[in-house]
């Protein structure tokens, strides 16, 4: 199983950017679909994004089309989110996790977006 380890979160005010990180432990990560979900504060847990295991093709979750993009870097094993346009409904920890619109259970700690004013 690949070790998935997230960064890149903080505090923003809505409208602003963030771009979230995933670093992989293995050369196996290249092998696998990739996907981002989130939790919100007392909710279950979201599908995101993913993305297919050559980059070439991706899907989003109807609320965040337009806003995110997801990618990836086989070489270094590293997945990315690039979230423009926050809102505070974006506000959640934010995990990565192995599979194609997965909802697999997250084993990293994840890392916390806040959308405030």
């Amino acid at each position: 199983q690949v070790q998935l380890v997230e960064s890149g979160g903080g505090w923003v005010q809505p409208g602003g950017s963030l771009r979230l990180s995933c670093q992989a432990s293995a050369n196996a990560f290249r092998l696998y679909a990739q996907s981002w979900v989130r939790q919100r504060e007392g909710k279950e847990l979201e599908w995101v994004a993913s993305i297919m295991s050559g980059g070439d093709r991706t899907d989003y979750e109807d609320s965040v089309k337009g806003r995110f993009t997801i990618s990836r870097d086989n070489e270094e094993k590293t997945l990315s989110l690039q979230m423009h346009n926050l809102k505070v409904e974006d506000t959640a920890r934010y995990f990565c996790v192995q599979g194609w619109m997965s909802l697999a259970t997250p084993r990293g700690q994840g890392t916390q977006v806040t959308v405030s004013s």
